[in-house]
C-alpha cells in the first residue's frame, strides 16, 4: 500500500476532478492567491471544455476518467479535489486514497454511511489525508456565530430554524436524478452542518415532509421540511427548496437571545448576523471573503504541517447519516432515530481564512444550477 505523499518547502500540486459549476465559479478562480497550492491537472469527461479552462489557467495536463488511475501514479500531483456528483465521490475517493495522494471531498461525503466508511477506510490505511470541504468551517461570519453560542450570551440554546431555497433549472442535471441530487443532500449539509456545530451535538430523531411541487420539472421532492430533535432536548427546523426564492438564513435562539444571519450559507454575499439580548440588539457584517480559497489553503496547510483537518471523514459521515435518515423518513413518513454519537472535534476560530473574495469569471460550457446543464 503506497504510504501518503509527503509535500516540503514548495506548493501542493493539485488535480480538479470535475470541472463544471463549482470548480470553475469559484475553486478555481481562488487557488492562485492561497500561496500554498496550484492546479496542475484536470480529469474530466469533455475534453474540449477542458482545453479551454486549462488554457484559461495555465494548466498542462488533462485526464479523462479512463486515464485516472495514471494521473494517480503519475508523480505529478500530491492531491486532489474532487468535486464529481454525489454517487461518483466513493470510487474516485477510495482510490486517490489508496494512492496515498490527499483528498478535498466536495460534500456531501458520498450517498450512503458504508460508502464514507469505506472512504475513511482508505485514508486510515494510506495516512493520506481527507478533508470534507465545508467551506463555512473558514469563514468570520460562521465562526463567530458558533463562538457566541459557546459564550453562553444567548443562555441555554432552545432551537435552530433555517430556510434555504433557489430555482433550480428543469435542465440541471439536478433535477432529474432523484434524491441524491435533490435539495436535501445538495443545500441541506449547510443547515444540517450548522445546527450540530452550533449545538456541539448530533441529532437522535429525523423527521421530513416534502412535495414535488413542479413533477415536469424534477424527479423528487423538490421542497423538504427537516426536523432534527435532539436529546438536550433541542430541536431544529429547516425548509430547503428547488423551487423557490434566494433565501439563506437561520436563527439560533436560547432563553436569553437569539442570534440571526442573513445571509447566512452563499459564497458571493457578506454575512450578516443580528443579535437580540434581553432589550439589546446588534447588528454585525462581516468581511465577504474567498470561501473556496481559504478552504484550500487551510487544507493545504494541514498537508504541509502534517495536522490533521478539522472536517474530516467522521464530519462527513455525520451528515450523511441524517441525510440517509432524511430519505427514509420521506420514503414512510415515519420518524427515524438515530444512535447516539458524541463528535469531540468542532470548528474554532484557529481555522479562520480571510483571504479576500474574487469575483466569478465568465464560465466555459458550464451553467449556474438556475440556468441549465
Amino acid at each position: 500500500m503506497p504510504k501518503a505523499v509527503e509535500v516540503k518547502d514548495r506548493k501542493v500540486r493539485y488535480a480538479v476532478v470535475g470541472i463544471g459549476w463549482i470548480s470553475q465559479a469559484a475553486m478555481l478562480p481562488g487557488i492562485a492567491h492561497t500561496g500554498n497550492s496550484e492546479v496542475v491537472a484536470f480529469v474530466t469527461g469533455h475534453e474540449e471544455k477542458a482545453k479551454k479552462v486549462a488554457e484559461k489557467y495555465d494548466v498542462h495536463a488533462i485526464y479523462s476518467y479512463d486515464d485516472f488511475d495514471r494521473l494517480l501514479l503519475s508523480g505529478t500531483v500530491d492531491a486532489v479535489y474532487l468535486a464529481t456528483p454525489n454517487k461518483d465521490h466513493v470510487e474516485l475517493a477510495v482510490k486517490t486514497l489508496d494512492a496515498g495522494l490527499h483528498l478535498l471531498l466536495e460534500k456531501p461525503m458520498a450517498v450512503s454511511v458504508a460508502e464514507c466508511e469505506r472512504i475513511i477506510a482508505a485514508s486510515e490505511r494510506s495516512g493520506a489525508k481527507l478533508m470534507i470541504a465545508y467551506r463555512l468551517h473558514h469563514e468570520p461570519g460562521m465562526l463567530n456565530a458558533i463562538e457566541t453560542v459557546r459564550s453562553g450570551k444567548l443562555g441555554k440554546i432552545r432551537y435552530f430554524n433555517s430556510s434555504f431555497s433557489q430555482q433550480v433549472s428543469g435542465q440541471n442535471h439536478r433535477a432529474k436524478n432523484g434524491y441524491w441530487a435533490g435539495p436535501v443532500p445538495d443545500m441541506g449539509p449547510y443547515p444540517i452542518n450548522t445546527v450540530r456545530n452550533l449545538f456541539g451535538e448530533e441529532p437522535t430523531e429525523v423527521m421530513a415532509t416534502g412535495f414535488n411541487t413542479d413533477p415536469e420539472r424534477f424527479n423528487m421532492q423538490d421542497t423538504v421540511v427537516v426536523t432534527l430533535r435532539f436529546d438536550s432536548k433541542r430541536v431544529a427546523t429547516m425548509v430547503i427548496s428547488y423551487n423557490g426564492a434566494d433565501v439563506d438564513d437561520f436563527r439560533v435562539s436560547g432563553d436569553l437571545g437569539d442570534l440571526f444571519s442573513q445571509p447566512a450559507y452563499q459564497v458571493a454575499k457578506k454575512m450578516k448576523h443580528i443579535v437580540t439580548v434581553g432589550e439589546s440588539t446588534s447588528e454585525k457584517s462581516f468581511k465577504q471573503t474567498d470561501h473556496f480559497g481559504g478552504e484550500m489553503k487551510y487544507f493545504s496547510n494541514c498537508i504541509l504541517t502534517g495536522k490533521n483537518p478539522e472536517a474530516d471523514g467522521e464530519e462527513g459521515m455525520l451528515d450523511v447519516r441524517i441525510l440517509v435518515a432524511v430519505e427514509k423518513a420521506l420514503e414512510t413518513g415515519l420518524p427515524q432515530t438515530l444512535p447516539p454519537y458524541t463528535r469531540t472535534r468542532r470548528p474554532t476560530m484557529d481555522q479562520l481564512e480571510e483571504l479576500p473574495a474574487v469575483s466569478e469569471p465568465e464560465l466555459i460550457d458550464s451553467h449556474k444550477p438556475s440556468e441549465g446543464q
